[in-house]
Protein backbone atom coordinates (compact mmCIF):
# COMPACT_ATOMS: atom_id res chain seq x y z
CA UNK A 1 0.00 0.00 0.00
CA UNK A 2 1.37 3.38 -0.94
CA UNK A 3 0.86 6.45 1.50
CA UNK A 4 0.97 10.37 0.61
CA UNK A 5 4.28 10.90 1.20
CA UNK A 6 5.36 8.30 -1.91
CA UNK A 7 5.22 8.32 -5.35
CA UNK A 8 4.92 5.18 -7.84
CA UNK A 9 8.29 5.04 -7.90
CA UNK A 10 8.74 4.40 -4.22
CA UNK A 11 10.68 7.72 -3.97
CA UNK A 12 9.78 9.90 -1.06
CA UNK A 13 7.41 12.94 -1.80
CA UNK A 14 10.11 15.63 -0.57
CA UNK A 15 13.05 14.01 -2.36
CA UNK A 16 11.07 14.05 -5.49
CA UNK A 17 9.73 17.34 -5.21
CA UNK A 18 13.43 18.79 -5.01
CA UNK A 19 14.49 16.58 -7.63
CA UNK A 20 11.94 18.27 -9.67
CA UNK A 21 13.09 21.77 -8.59
CA UNK A 22 17.16 20.68 -9.30
CA UNK A 23 15.78 19.96 -13.20
CA UNK A 24 13.83 22.64 -13.39
CA UNK A 25 16.57 24.95 -12.37
CA UNK A 26 19.15 23.62 -15.12
CA UNK A 27 16.86 23.64 -17.62
CA UNK A 28 15.79 27.18 -16.97
CA UNK A 29 19.66 28.57 -16.34
CA UNK A 30 20.75 28.67 -20.19
CA UNK A 31 17.38 30.90 -20.83
CA UNK A 32 17.69 32.76 -17.66
CA UNK A 33 21.24 33.50 -18.34
CA UNK A 34 20.20 34.26 -22.23
CA UNK A 35 17.75 36.72 -21.23
CA UNK A 36 19.37 38.69 -18.63
CA UNK A 37 22.85 38.62 -21.04
CA UNK A 38 20.83 40.22 -23.67
CA UNK A 39 19.84 43.66 -21.59
CA UNK A 40 23.80 43.71 -20.63
CA UNK A 41 25.77 46.21 -22.15
CA UNK A 42 29.11 44.69 -23.85
CA UNK A 43 31.55 45.89 -20.76
CA UNK A 44 29.26 43.82 -17.91
CA UNK A 45 29.08 40.86 -20.78
CA UNK A 46 32.97 40.83 -20.19
CA UNK A 47 33.20 41.11 -16.28
CA UNK A 48 35.13 38.68 -14.75
CA UNK A 49 33.79 37.08 -12.75
CA UNK A 50 30.68 37.65 -14.55
CA UNK A 51 27.40 39.03 -12.89
CA UNK A 52 23.74 37.46 -12.46
CA UNK A 53 21.98 40.59 -12.99
CA UNK A 54 22.81 43.74 -15.21
CA UNK A 55 24.09 46.85 -13.13
CA UNK A 56 22.36 48.93 -16.40
CA UNK A 57 19.88 47.68 -18.16
CA UNK A 58 19.47 48.60 -21.55
CA UNK A 59 17.33 47.12 -24.90
CA UNK A 60 20.13 48.51 -27.14
CA UNK A 61 21.36 45.21 -28.55
CA UNK A 62 17.37 44.67 -28.89
CA UNK A 63 17.14 47.66 -30.96
CA UNK A 64 20.58 46.36 -32.95
CA UNK A 65 18.52 43.40 -33.33
CA UNK A 66 15.07 44.63 -34.76
CA UNK A 67 16.37 47.84 -36.43
CA UNK A 68 20.18 47.40 -37.58
CA UNK A 69 19.87 44.07 -38.65
CA UNK A 70 18.59 41.19 -41.26
CA UNK A 71 17.30 39.29 -38.08
CA UNK A 72 13.03 40.72 -39.18
CA UNK A 73 14.20 39.65 -42.36
CA UNK A 74 15.40 36.19 -41.24
CA UNK A 75 12.66 36.01 -39.01
CA UNK A 76 10.19 36.10 -41.90
CA UNK A 77 11.94 33.82 -43.83
CA UNK A 78 12.09 31.00 -41.16
CA UNK A 79 8.36 31.44 -40.54
CA UNK A 80 7.41 30.97 -44.21
CA UNK A 81 9.84 28.03 -44.43
CA UNK A 82 8.55 26.19 -40.96
CA UNK A 83 5.15 26.99 -41.28
CA UNK A 84 5.60 25.42 -45.51
CA UNK A 85 7.80 22.44 -44.55
CA UNK A 86 5.68 21.34 -41.62
CA UNK A 87 2.03 22.02 -43.31
CA UNK A 88 3.61 19.40 -46.29
CA UNK A 89 5.00 16.99 -43.97
CA UNK A 90 1.99 17.18 -42.01
CA UNK A 91 -0.56 16.41 -44.77
CA UNK A 92 1.94 13.45 -46.51
CA UNK A 93 2.11 12.00 -42.53
CA UNK A 94 -1.56 11.60 -42.00
CA UNK A 95 -2.40 9.89 -45.42
CA UNK A 96 0.92 7.38 -45.06
CA UNK A 97 0.50 6.51 -41.36
CA UNK A 98 -3.63 6.05 -42.17
CA UNK A 99 -1.98 3.90 -44.95
CA UNK A 100 -0.09 2.24 -42.73
CA UNK A 101 -2.01 1.84 -39.26
CA UNK A 102 -5.21 0.60 -41.55
CA UNK A 103 -4.04 -1.39 -44.45
CA UNK A 104 -2.41 -4.46 -45.20
CA UNK A 105 -0.58 -4.64 -48.00
CA UNK A 106 2.61 -6.51 -49.72
CA UNK A 107 5.88 -5.71 -48.48
CA UNK A 108 4.44 -3.71 -45.47
CA UNK A 109 7.17 -4.15 -43.44
CA UNK A 110 9.71 -3.11 -45.51
CA UNK A 111 8.42 0.30 -46.45
CA UNK A 112 8.10 1.00 -43.02
CA UNK A 113 11.53 0.10 -42.41
CA UNK A 114 12.33 2.20 -45.63
CA UNK A 115 10.66 5.31 -44.29
CA UNK A 116 12.94 5.44 -41.36
CA UNK A 117 16.11 4.89 -43.61
CA UNK A 118 16.34 8.81 -43.93
CA UNK A 119 16.82 9.07 -39.91
CA UNK A 120 19.86 6.93 -39.97
CA UNK A 121 21.87 8.58 -42.67
CA UNK A 122 23.95 11.39 -41.46
CA UNK A 123 24.10 14.73 -42.90
CA UNK A 124 27.27 14.82 -44.40
CA UNK A 125 26.14 11.88 -46.33
CA UNK A 126 23.14 13.66 -47.91
CA UNK A 127 24.02 17.18 -48.12
CA UNK A 128 25.65 17.07 -51.68
CA UNK A 129 22.88 14.73 -53.22
CA UNK A 130 19.89 17.00 -51.81
CA UNK A 131 22.37 19.83 -53.19
CA UNK A 132 22.86 18.69 -56.59
CA UNK A 133 19.37 18.09 -56.96
CA UNK A 134 18.20 21.27 -55.71
CA UNK A 135 20.23 22.49 -58.43
CA UNK A 136 19.28 20.88 -61.18
CA UNK A 137 15.35 21.58 -60.26
CA UNK A 138 16.63 25.19 -59.61
CA UNK A 139 15.59 25.49 -56.49
CA UNK A 140 18.82 26.61 -54.74
CA UNK A 141 18.23 29.87 -52.68
CA UNK A 142 14.39 29.51 -52.73
CA UNK A 143 11.98 29.30 -50.10
CA UNK A 144 10.98 25.62 -51.94
CA UNK A 145 14.17 24.28 -51.90
CA UNK A 146 14.23 24.66 -48.20
CA UNK A 147 10.67 23.84 -47.52
CA UNK A 148 11.05 19.91 -49.48
CA UNK A 149 14.38 19.59 -48.07
CA UNK A 150 13.16 20.16 -44.37
CA UNK A 151 9.62 18.03 -45.29
CA UNK A 152 12.60 15.34 -46.54
CA UNK A 153 13.96 15.52 -43.31
CA UNK A 154 10.84 15.61 -40.35
CA UNK A 155 8.66 13.34 -42.45
CA UNK A 156 9.68 9.45 -41.81
CA UNK A 157 9.87 10.53 -37.62
CA UNK A 158 6.42 12.02 -37.91
CA UNK A 159 5.01 9.01 -40.26
CA UNK A 160 6.50 6.88 -37.04
CA UNK A 161 5.04 8.67 -34.62
CA UNK A 162 1.93 9.55 -36.24
CA UNK A 163 1.48 5.69 -37.61
CA UNK A 164 1.42 4.10 -33.49
CA UNK A 165 -0.50 6.93 -32.44
CA UNK A 166 -3.49 5.92 -35.12
CA UNK A 167 -2.79 1.84 -34.88
CA UNK A 168 -4.57 2.79 -30.88
CA UNK A 169 -7.48 3.65 -32.06
CA UNK A 170 -9.95 0.71 -32.44
CA UNK A 171 -11.08 0.08 -35.94
CA UNK A 172 -14.62 -0.56 -34.93
CA UNK A 173 -15.07 3.06 -34.53
CA UNK A 174 -14.23 3.37 -38.15
CA UNK A 175 -16.06 0.04 -39.19
CA UNK A 176 -19.36 1.54 -37.65
CA UNK A 177 -19.23 4.75 -39.62
CA UNK A 178 -18.72 3.06 -42.89
CA UNK A 179 -21.56 0.65 -42.34
CA UNK A 180 -23.47 3.73 -41.58
CA UNK A 181 -22.56 4.98 -45.29
CA UNK A 182 -19.11 7.35 -44.64
CA UNK A 183 -16.43 6.68 -47.04
CA UNK A 184 -12.90 5.96 -45.99
CA UNK A 185 -11.76 9.77 -47.18
CA UNK A 186 -14.67 10.68 -44.54
CA UNK A 187 -13.95 8.77 -41.93
CA UNK A 188 -10.51 9.40 -41.75
CA UNK A 189 -11.68 13.48 -41.45
CA UNK A 190 -14.52 13.29 -39.46
CA UNK A 191 -13.34 10.41 -37.58
CA UNK A 192 -9.71 9.23 -37.19
CA UNK A 193 -8.09 12.63 -37.21
CA UNK A 194 -10.13 14.11 -34.22
CA UNK A 195 -9.21 10.99 -31.96
CA UNK A 196 -5.45 11.68 -33.48
CA UNK A 197 -5.19 15.38 -32.47
CA UNK A 198 -2.78 14.92 -29.75
CA UNK A 199 -0.46 12.70 -32.38
CA UNK A 200 -1.29 15.52 -34.70
CA UNK A 201 -0.33 18.19 -32.47
CA UNK A 202 2.90 16.18 -31.01
CA UNK A 203 3.77 15.73 -34.67
CA UNK A 204 3.35 19.56 -35.83
CA UNK A 205 5.83 20.37 -32.84
CA UNK A 206 8.36 18.24 -33.70
CA UNK A 207 8.09 19.58 -37.28
CA UNK A 208 8.38 22.76 -36.59
CA UNK A 209 10.88 23.06 -34.04
CA UNK A 210 13.59 20.79 -36.42
CA UNK A 211 12.82 23.17 -39.14
CA UNK A 212 13.26 26.30 -36.65
CA UNK A 213 16.51 25.23 -35.75
CA UNK A 214 18.00 24.23 -38.38
CA UNK A 215 21.32 25.24 -39.05
CA UNK A 216 23.72 22.95 -41.86
CA UNK A 217 20.87 22.83 -44.30
CA UNK A 218 20.20 26.31 -44.51
CA UNK A 219 23.88 27.46 -44.45
CA UNK A 220 24.29 25.43 -47.57
CA UNK A 221 20.95 25.83 -49.60
CA UNK A 222 20.53 29.26 -48.44
CA UNK A 223 23.21 31.98 -49.42
CA UNK A 224 21.42 34.61 -50.38
CA UNK A 225 19.65 37.22 -47.54
CA UNK A 226 16.18 36.92 -49.06
CA UNK A 227 16.09 32.93 -47.80
CA UNK A 228 18.37 32.93 -45.07
CA UNK A 229 17.20 31.91 -41.97
CA UNK A 230 17.25 32.92 -37.99
CA UNK A 231 20.25 30.08 -37.46
CA UNK A 232 22.37 31.72 -40.24
CA UNK A 233 21.87 35.11 -38.60
CA UNK A 234 22.72 34.02 -35.21
CA UNK A 235 26.37 33.16 -36.57
CA UNK A 236 26.46 36.54 -38.46
CA UNK A 237 27.12 38.46 -35.27
CA UNK A 238 30.08 36.31 -35.05
CA UNK A 239 33.17 37.87 -37.00
CA UNK A 240 36.78 36.73 -37.25
CA UNK A 241 37.78 38.93 -34.89
CA UNK A 242 34.98 39.40 -32.67
CA UNK A 243 31.69 38.33 -31.32
CA UNK A 244 28.80 40.56 -30.51
CA UNK A 245 27.36 38.69 -27.42
CA UNK A 246 24.67 41.02 -26.66
CA UNK A 247 23.68 41.09 -30.24
CA UNK A 248 23.84 37.11 -30.14
CA UNK A 249 21.77 36.88 -26.97
CA UNK A 250 19.01 39.37 -28.34
CA UNK A 251 18.87 37.26 -31.40
CA UNK A 252 18.59 34.43 -29.74
CA UNK A 253 15.68 35.46 -27.82
CA UNK A 254 14.01 36.83 -30.67
CA UNK A 255 14.24 33.19 -31.98
CA UNK A 256 13.37 31.29 -28.80
CA UNK A 257 10.19 32.97 -27.79
CA UNK A 258 8.13 31.38 -30.89
CA UNK A 259 9.11 27.99 -30.07
CA UNK A 260 8.65 28.41 -25.85
CA UNK A 261 4.52 29.81 -26.67
CA UNK A 262 4.11 27.08 -29.42
CA UNK A 263 5.21 24.57 -27.04
CA UNK A 264 3.07 26.48 -23.61
CA UNK A 265 -0.19 26.12 -25.94
CA UNK A 266 0.23 22.64 -27.02
CA UNK A 267 2.45 21.36 -23.63
CA UNK A 268 -0.60 19.22 -22.94
CA UNK A 269 -1.36 17.39 -26.16
CA UNK A 270 2.51 17.44 -27.33
CA UNK A 271 3.37 15.23 -24.34
CA UNK A 272 0.82 13.06 -24.82
CA UNK A 273 1.02 12.76 -28.56
CA UNK A 274 4.67 11.80 -27.64
CA UNK A 275 4.23 9.34 -25.16
CA UNK A 276 1.12 7.49 -26.81
CA UNK A 277 3.33 7.23 -29.99
CA UNK A 278 6.52 5.51 -28.28
CA UNK A 279 4.06 3.00 -26.07
CA UNK A 280 0.74 2.39 -28.31
CA UNK A 281 0.23 0.15 -31.41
Amino acid sequence: MTTASTVRSGLPLPLTIIGIIVLMLVCLFPFAWMALSSIKTLGELYTVPPHWWPDMPTIANYANVLFDSNIPRYFLNSVIISVGSTGLALALAIFASYGFARFEFRGKPFWQAFVLIGQLLPTAAIIVPLFITLRVLGLVNTYWGLILVYMIITLPLSVWMLTSYMKAIPPEVEEAAIIDGSSRLGVLFRITLPLSMPGLIAVLVYAFVTTWNEFIFALCFATDSSVKTLPIGLSEFSTEFNTDWGGVMAASMVMTIPIALLFLVFQRMFVGGLTAGATKG
